[in-house]
C-alpha cells in the first residue's frame, strides 16, 4: 500500500471576512444598527448563526486568521417577568446551542475580601464564543444595594424571601446611593478592560410595569427563583427597586433597556441586539498587517461607550534607577542568618494567623535566578501548606489566551467561595509578565503592554479596596551575579532543572529588562500596592529583606483594621 504524501503547503493568515462571499459580508456580518430590527425571522435566524461562527473562526488556529480572538458576553438584567427567560430560549433555539453558553446567578451578599466582579470571573466566555449571563454581577450589587436601601424604609421585613441573609445592620445604612456610585465605578473600569481585552460586552436590561408584573406572577407558568431575592408582590419593594434601578440606569449609559410587555416582540429585539453586537465584535476584531507587523486596530462601531481609546500619550522610558544597578553585597554570616531567619518566620506566621481570614498576595518578580523561590521557601516555611497555594507562572496554556490577559490571575485568587481553607496565594512570576518578558520579547503589541499599566493598577487597587493585602517584591542582582548562579545550577545536577536555553538567551537582553523593570516600577508603585525592591547579590540577606518588608506590610495592615 503506497502512503499519501501528507505534506501540505502552509496557509497564509486571512480574515475571518475573506471566507465569506461578499454577499454574506454585506449583509450578515457588517454592522448595521440602522435596521437592526427590520430582519425577518428567516433573515434573522441565519445572520445569527452565520455571524456566531464567524465569531468563533477568531480563534481558529489553522489557518490562522488576521483577527484577534474576540468574544461576546451579554448581561442580563432588569425586572422579573419581563421577558429575560423568554429572549434567550428564543436565541438558543436560533443559533447553534453548542457555541452559546448560558450562566444564571439570582445575586447574592459580595463575598469577603473579594472585588465584586471576583466571584463571577471564572464564568467568562472564552474568546470565539458568545454567552449570555442572566444576574451576574449586577445581581450581587442590586442585591446589596436592596439590602441598604430598604433597611431605610419603614418595612424592611419585606427585603427579601432569603431567610439566611446576613443581618443588615452590619452594613452602612441610609448609604446606599454612595455605596452603588462606588461600586458602579469600580465595574466600569472593569468592563472597559473586558473590552479592551477583546471580551466585548452587551447589556440588556428588561423591563415591564408594575401591572404586568403582578398579572405574570398570578397565571400558571412557573416561576424561576427570583433575581435579587426581593419579594416582587410587594409594591412598597418594586418602587424602591425601580427608584435604584433608575440611578443605575442614568449612570450606566451602555444599557439597552428592553420593554417586556410583550414577551414575543422583546426577544426579536433581544436577538437583533445580540445580532449587531456579534456584528460589532468582528468588525472590532479585525487587524491590518503592513510590512509584516501588526498595525493597531482601525476604528470601529463602538460595542460600548468606553471603547473608544483616548489617544495615548508618546511612552517616554524612565531614567533607570541606581538602585537596580549598584547592587549591594552586604554579607552575612551563616550563624546570624539562621539565627535571624527563625525570629523573622516566627513572627511572620504569627502575624498571617493574627490577620483574621483576610486575603493576602504575595507577588514575586524579579531577573532570572534572583532569588525568588528560594524567598519564598523561606516565606513560607513557618506555615501549614494547607494556608496557602503558590503558583508558579509561566507561557499561558492555549485556553488562558482565549480570555482577557488578567483572566488567568483572576481565577487564582483567593476565593471565599471554594472548599480551600488557604486564603494566601503567592505568586512565583505575576501579571506583570505582560509588561516585563511579554514586552521585550514581543509577545505583546504595543498597545497592549502600555495600556496594561493601568489595568493592572486598577485590579490591584480593586484587590486592596475590597480588604485584600497586597505585597509585591522585585529582586534585583547584578549581571556578573546572575552568571554565578547559572553556572552553579548547571553544576549542580538537583538545580538543572532551574536553567533553561531562554534563560541563557535573555542575558543578551538584560539592558531591556532592567529598562523594562524602571518603568514597571514607575508605572506601578502606588499606595495601595507599593513595590519592595531587593537590591542585593547576598542570597541570605535577600530572604530576610523579604521576611522583614511582610512583617512590616502585615503588621500596618492588622493595626489599620
Amino acid at each position: 500500500m503506497s502512503k499519501k504524501n501528507d505534506t501540505t503547503e502552509p496557509k497564509a493568515p486571512q480574515a475571518v471576512s475573506t471566507q465569506f462571499n461578499e454577499q454574506v459580508v454585506e449583509q450578515r456580518l457588517k454592522p448595521n444598527p440602522l435596521s437592526q430590527f427590520s430582519l425577518d425571522e428567516d433573515s434573522l435566524r441565519l445572520a445569527l448563526v452565520t455571524a456566531q461562527y464567524a465569531l468563533k473562526a477568531t480563534r481558529q488556529q489553522t489557518p490562522p486568521t488576521l483577527n484577534k480572538p474576540t468574544g461576546l458576553l451579554v448581561l442580563v438584567n432588569g425586572m422579573e417577568q419581563a421577558g429575560k427567560g423568554t429572549a434567550v430560549k428564543q436565541l438558543r433555539q436560533w443559533v447553534d446551542p453548542r457555541l452559546l453558553k448560558v450562566e444564571a446567578t439570582i445575586g447574592h451578599s459580595p463575598l469577603e475580601y473579594q472585588p465584586i466582579w471576583q466571584a463571577h470571573t471564572s464564568e467568562m466566555p472564552r474568546h470565539g464564543d458568545v454567552m449570555v449571563y442572566f444576574g451576574n454581577w449586577y445581581a450581587d450589587l442590586l442585591y446589596n444595594v436592596m439590602r441598604l436601601a430598604t433597611s431605610d424604609s419603614e418595612n424592611p421585613e419585606v427585603l427579601s424571601n432569603n431567610e439566611d441573609q446576613t443581618d443588615s445592620s452590619s452594613l452602612p445604612i441610609a448609604q446606599w446611593q454612595k455605596y452603588l456610585q462606588q461600586q458602579l465605578d469600580i465595574l466600569k473600569a472593569f468592563e472597559k478592560d473586558l473590552v479592551a481585552n477583546q471580551t466585548k460586552l452587551l447589556k440588556c436590561w428588561f423591563h415591564v410595569d408594575i401591572e404586568t408584573l403582578h398579572s405574570r406572577l398570578k397565571d400558571s407558568e412557573a416561576d424561576p427563583q427570583f433575581l435579587y431575592q426581593i419579594d416582587w408582590n410587594d409594591k412598597q419593594v418594586i418602587e424602591k427597586f425601580n427608584e435604584v434601578a433608575a440611578t443605575l440606569l442614568r449612570q450606566q449609559g451602555d444599557w439597552v433597556i428592553i420593554d417586556g410587555d410583550d414577551k414575543v416582540e422583546a426577544a426579536d429585539n433581544f436577538c437583533h441586539l445580540v445580532l449587531n453586537a456579534m456584528q460589532t465584535a468582528l468588525a472590532s476584531s479585525h487587524i491590518d498587517i503592513k510590512d509584516n507587523e501588526t498595525s493597531e486596530n482601525h476604528p470601529h462601531p463602538k460595542t460600548q461607550e468606553f471603547e473608544s481609546d483616548i489617544e495615548q500619550k508618546q511612552f517616554e522610558p524612565v531614567p533607570i534607577p541606581k538602585q537596580l544597578t549598584s547592587i549591594k553585597n552586604k554579607k552575612i554570616s551563616k550563624s546570624d542568618y539562621r539565627e535571624a531567619l527563625a525570629e523573622k518566620q516566627a513572627r511572620l506566621a504569627e502575624l498571617l494567623r493574627a490577620r483574621q481570614g483576610q486575603h493576602v498576595v504575595f507577588a514575586f518578580e524579579g531577573m532570572d535566578a534572583a532569588g525568588k523561590g528560594g524567598a519564598i521557601k523561606r516565606l513560607v516555611a513557618p506555615l501549614d501548606p494547607r494556608e496557602y497555594q503558590i503558583y508558579n507562572i509561566g507561557a499561558p496554556m492555549l485556553y488562558e489566551t482565549q480570555h482577557p490577559y488578567l483572566w488567568r490571575f483572576w481565577t487564582r485568587l483567593p476565593d471565599e467561595q471554594t472548599n480551600r481553607i488557604s486564603r494566601i496565594a503567592i505568586f512565583d512570576r505575576t501579571w506583570y509578565g505582560r509588561v516585563l518578558v511579554e514586552r521585550v520579547e514581543g509577545f505583546a503589541s504595543t498597545d497592549e503592554w502600555q495600556r496594561a499599566y493601568d489595568e493592572i493598577n486598577r485590579f490591584e487597587a480593586d484587590l486592596a479596596a475590597a480588604g485584600t493585602l497586597v505585597i509585591k517584591y522585585w529582586l534585583a542582582i547584578d549581571k556578573k551575579e546572575q552568571l554565578k548562579r547559572f553556572e552553579d545550577r548547571q553544576d549542580t545536577p538537583h538545580k538543572q532543572f532551574k536553567l533553561t536555553d531562554d534563560d541563557w538567551r535573555n542575558r543578551d537582553k538584560w539592558s531591556d529588562y532592567v529598562q523594562s523593570a524602571a518603568d514597571m516600577l514607575a508605572r506601578t508603585d502606588t499606595t495601595t500596592a507599593p513595590w519592595c525592591v531587593i537590591a542585593t547579590n547576598e542570597k541570605r540577606q535577600a530572604r530576610l529583606d523579604v521576611l522583614d518588608h511582610a512583617i512590616e506590610q502585615l503588621l500596618a495592615f492588622i493595626e489599620s483594621k
